[in-house]
């Protein structure tokens, strides 16, 4: 069988999907808002040889259900400390990126016990700032904009330009990639309504409302690795530097010009990054 092949386990009475593969220490992979597993497909196929590597797609996102409900951090926290019970992990390393880092943070602070060390990748949850584009979906409206503007005829009109763009010459980095395929996943109500729920449990039209500063000075610190694109345009590569405020002796690793998916940009840099953390910290233990 496939390695990467997902199953699925009923969670709260819902289909959850997600990968579970490799031998070893495990490690849990949380994508963003607009995400998926697959994001973390590459990672997958270089981190499993030693890694039991542990891969879902959100609730709300991907192959998972998308049920009415709460999509808060510790919602998604809890969810996920409910799928390593199912499969009979104890502990854990995290590694989250944008919004799958503010659910790392949270479920670090709900269950420190469970966490060996934290992974945080371009991570929500260390300051104000946001895209403007993520702010928007927090506005009156939002739903109704959402669904002209991720209908199937402009969504099918987009790809025709891209595609002559293409035959150009234009060749989309990781950023653009990414975004445009966690956009095209939203041409259904449900995932609409679930992206409109994700997105305002963490930002209002101002920034983020949710700062880890408020809750990690009160919990043990464990290893930290924070790994940002110094061009990242959906959060500020600076919060990085601020994040030390409140993890200290944190490791902070920049990928110089990449941009918000720094595991896409590089995710050969990044595995050897994320190896080289692991191995580090685990002889310091």
């Amino acid at each position: 069988m496939d390695r990467s092949q997902p199953r699925t386990v009923t969670l709260h009475g819902h289909e959850f999907s997600y990968v579970d593969s490799g031998e070893g220490a495990p490690v849990l992979f949380i994508h963003g808002i607009l995400g998926s597993r697959r994001q973390w497909s590459r990672l997958v196929d270089r981190m499993d040889d030693d890694q039991r590597v542990i891969v879902p797609d959100l609730f709300g996102h991907g192959e998972s259900d998308k049920p009415l409900g709460d999509y808060s951090l510790s919602s998604h926290a809890a969810t996920l400390r409910d799928l390593l019970d199912r499969l009979g992990v104890d502990r854990v390393t995290l590694v989250g990126h944008s919004l799958g880092g503010g659910i790392a943070m949270q479920f670090y602070y709900l269950f420190p016990e469970r966490v060996e060390r934290l992974v945080l990748v371009a991570s929500g949850g260390l300051g104000r700032e946001v895209s403007p584009l993520l702010r928007a979906a927090t506005l009156p409206l939002a739903d109704q904009v959402l669904s002209v503007a991720a209908s199937g005829w402009l969504l099918g009109r987009l790809e025709d330009v891209g595609r002559v763009a293409r035959g150009v010459g234009w060749r989309p980095g990781a950023d653009i990639t990414a975004v445009w395929k966690g956009f095209t996943s939203l041409n259904d109500r449900e995932s609409r309504r679930a992206f409109l729920a994700t997105t305002r449990a963490v930002i209002d039209p101002g920034g983020q409302t949710i700062s880890a500063h408020d809750h990690l000075e009160d919990v043990e610190p464990v290893p930290t690795l924070i790994v940002w694109g110094s061009r990242d345009r959906m959060i500020p590569a600076f919060h990085a530097l601020k994040a030390q405020e409140s993890v200290p002796d944190c490791r902070v690793v920049l990928f110089d010009g990449a941009g918000h998916f720094p595991h896409l940009d590089d995710p050969d840099r990044f595995a050897d990054v994320l190896r080289d953390f692991i191995a580090s910290t685990s002889q310091a233990a």
